[in-house]
């Protein structure tokens, strides 16, 4: 590796708010494949580069399953968590996309453009609750309308009764905010797993038009998967994307309050929305902890010589503000995906990493696309005069080390 020293701890921490870590920046210009130490005193290899990471994100050679010896964990619970009957997010080919089959349909294509009216209608609904309670006083964001959104939209589509729908946006805030102990935590996630069983055994007396009800009839009573991969799947579209979604929501709005020649752009303009939201999941890489792999053989990669066992963790944070990929990475810019001719970039938004790459590639990224473009195409014309209502400097930021996010959002219009 060129140096004697031991490699540094990972995750790296944010040096401040939102900014990413300084180390990425080095790393790209003089060591993008390099060796870092985690919790546990494992020595992975990082790669930070686009065109590496890329690689490593479709290479079969290298394992997504957690229950290999070598896979890097970030933390003892992830360690025991890697434990548990793994979904189609922690499987290899071909079982990935058998499982991962199960859902795209519902979410994808002409599900998608089926759901857009409900989708839009939710963002509506939600902002009209918020704006007649009023700010007198400062309003939490997250709390009426960023946890909300992507929550019941979800609940939609896996079939939860809508009388449901506060008490599990509740348990969900518990399990994934980090305001709670880790007792309350782990009980709120037992309570979303004891209903979500509930409902698949319910849907297997009653089935309907919903996820729950097809992955019962479709998969559970024909022998392709049991009860409890049916709970797991289920549970795992309930809380995945969740916590990011909502993390989206309040860094966006952010993002423009503190962008305001962006910000009248979009208001004189709000189907620039889908090319606001592209730059944001570039800018903002709010999972950016997900992309880690396992040596299943040797290889080779930027000439280093990975070997089998070895984990490796691909920087999407790091990919996504590359020089050699994207101009000026480091500037927030809601042109930078408009083409040339209408005054923008001209740049590919394909290759910023929000979403991951390859074949695990988010499942439900045209969902979350959806769900973002319905907000920010509206809540700056519901809401003109949306601003916070304390000092940048003071927003309560998720720890350093831990993905990007805010816990709350004071605001006032």
């Amino acid at each position: 590796m060129g140096s004697t020293n031991p490699p540094p701890s990972f995750p790296f921490a944010r040096p401040q708010a939102w900014d990413p870590p300084a180390e990425y920046a080095k790393l790209r210009a003089s060591e993008p494949i390099s060796r870092v130490t985690l919790w546990d005193g494992s020595r992975p290899w990082l790669v930070v580069k686009h065109k590496d990471v890329v690689s490593v994100l479709t290479d079969d050679r290298l394992s997504k399953e957690r229950s290999r010896p070598g896979f890097p964990e970030m933390s003892a619970g992830g360690k025991e968590a890697g434990k548990n009957k793994p979904t189609f997010v922690d499987m290899d080919p071909p079982q990935h996309m058998q499982q991962r089959s199960m859902v795209e349909s519902f979410i994808n294509g002409e599900a998608l453009e089926r759901m857009k009216p409900h989708i839009q209608k939710t963002v509506d609904t939600l902002l009209s609750t918020m704006i007649d309670g009023g700010c007198e006083k400062p309003v939490d964001l997250v709390e009426k309308f960023a946890l909300p959104v992507p929550s019941y939209i979800i609940y939609g589509i896996l079939g939860v009764p809508f009388e449901d729908l506060e008490f599990l946006t509740q348990q969900n805030a518990i399990r994934s905010n980090g305001s709670g102990t880790a007792t309350e935590a782990s009980n709120a996630n037992k309570t979303l797993l004891d209903y979500i069983g509930g409902l698949v055994d319910q849907r297997s007396k009653e089935p309907k038009d919903d996820l729950i009800s097809h992955l019962v009839t479709e998969q559970v009573l024909t022998g392709q998967i049991e009860r409890a991969d049916a709970v797991q799947i289920a549970f795992l579209m309930l809380v995945a994307g969740n916590a990011t979604m909502v993390n989206m929501i309040n860094l966006g709005v952010v993002t423009l309050l503190k962008h305001p020649s962006d910000l009248e752009k979009l208001k004189a303009d709000p189907s620039l929305s889908v090319d606001f939201v592209s730059e944001l999941c570039r800018w903002h890489v709010a999972s950016a902890m997900a992309t880690r792999r396992v040596a299943k053989e040797d290889i080779e990669l930027g000439g280093f010589t990975i070997k089998a066992g070895e984990g490796i963790i691909a920087a999407t944070q790091s990919a996504s503000r590359d020089e050699d990929i994207f101009s000026d990475p480091e500037k927030f810019d809601i042109l930078r995906f408009v083409p040339k001719e209408k005054g923008g970039r001209g740049e590919d938004w394909v290759k910023g990493m929000g979403y991951g790459w390859g074949q695990h590639r988010c499942v439900a990224e045209g969902l979350a696309r959806r769900e973002l473009e319905a907000v920010f195409s509206t809540i700056f014309q519901r809401l003109p005069d949306l601003k916070l209502a304390i000092p940048f400097e003071e927003i309560k930021w998720s720890p350093p080390k831990k993905d990007v996010g805010i816990v709350e959002l004071p605001v006032l219009w």
